[in-house]
């Protein structure tokens, strides 16, 4: 492949993982379902982890006020043995005991996810399951609404709420659930607000990210940084994400303060059902753009 080439595709693939990492519709299963439908080879779990560096980014600067706020006031009380005396002190203790169900089963289940998971057809299911996931979480809100009971807003959030939505998270391994979508609905289901589900949603994602892009860059190194070009194309990727994935982030906040996540599920249901269609009839093989098997390799090498 000529670098230019590589480069279109990393600009394709940036744009994808900017968009739809926030947006509630699954940036991991884009990523995998427009490669395979181009012809392109899977950009696979690490280098998808890497260039979610370029989200982390764009979180990082919207809410740098909040990061700011939240670091400062975790490290003041970690240091005096003041734990959680203020919001954002037990915001950062929060954020951080939300990450651990997603950072366990990762390691658990990493071989699955990195290759059986990667099928288009556990994609797609997926993509409708999470949808009426979502459907529900909709309903719950709807009905705490009509009740008259007060839905929980970022200030207020507890770390029994963290535990929840930090679970939700983890269900977000599975290519195609989508972590905002997952803690989202999460968060609707434990009381939060839309806008505050999803502010919660993007700083918890900080330090599930930042972990996941450093393990892969670190261990995958030798694919990832093979040769020039491939960095080139890498850093271009993550650079065209994070740009924008800060645009997606402030266009989301402000459909949410006002709209429901409806729109995302109907997205969800068509796309998932055409895909699954696809696989069904055989117009796209559920493996496709996936590397060979390494058993399968090993027999089919030249001798």
């Amino acid at each position: 492949m000529d670098l230019g080439h590589k480069l279109l595709e990393a600009v394709v693939l940036g744009v994808i993982q900017g968009l739809t990492e926030f947006l509630p519709v699954s940036s991991t299963a884009h990523l995998r379902i427009v490669p395979a439908l181009l012809g392109w080879t899977d950009p696979g779990a690490a280098k998808t982890a890497v260039i979610q560096l370029g989200t982390l980014v764009a979180v990082l600067a919207y809410f740098r006020r909040d990061v700011w706020q939240i670091g400062f006031a975790w490290f003041r009380e970690t240091l005096t043995g003041q734990f959680g005396r203020t919001h954002d002190g037990r915001m950062g203790w929060m954020m951080i005991v939300g990450t651990v169900p997603v950072a366990v089963l990762g390691l658990i289940f990493k071989h699955q996810i990195e290759e059986k998971w990667r099928s288009l057809y556990i994609v797609a299911v997926a993509m409708v399951v999470v949808a009426l996931v979502m459907v529900l979480a909709e309903w719950v809100l709807r009905r705490r609404k009509d009740a008259g009971r007060k839905l929980t807003e970022l200030e207020d959030v507890s770390m029994t709420d963290a535990i929840v939505v930090g679970c939700a998270q983890a269900a977000a391994l599975v290519p195609g659930t989508s972590r905002s979508g997952a803690t989202i609905s999460g968060a609707l289901f434990h009381g939060l607000s839309r806008e505050a589900a999803a502010r919660f949603s993007f700083l918890l994602s900080i330090p599930a990210v930042f972990a996941a892009a450093m393990l892969e860059l670190y261990s995958e190194r030798d694919k990832l940084l093979v040769s020039r070009e491939e960095v080139l194309a890498l850093i271009v990727c993550t650079v065209v994400s994070g740009v924008v994935g800060y645009a997606a982030i402030a266009w989301l906040l402000a459909y949410l303060r006002k709209r429901s996540l409806y729109l995302f599920v109907v997205y969800r249901l068509l796309l998932g059902g055409l895909l699954l269609g696809l696989v069904a009839t055989g117009v796209v093989k559920s493996d496709a753009g996936l590397p060979a098997p390494k058993a399968a390799a090993a027999t089919t090498a030249p001798r």
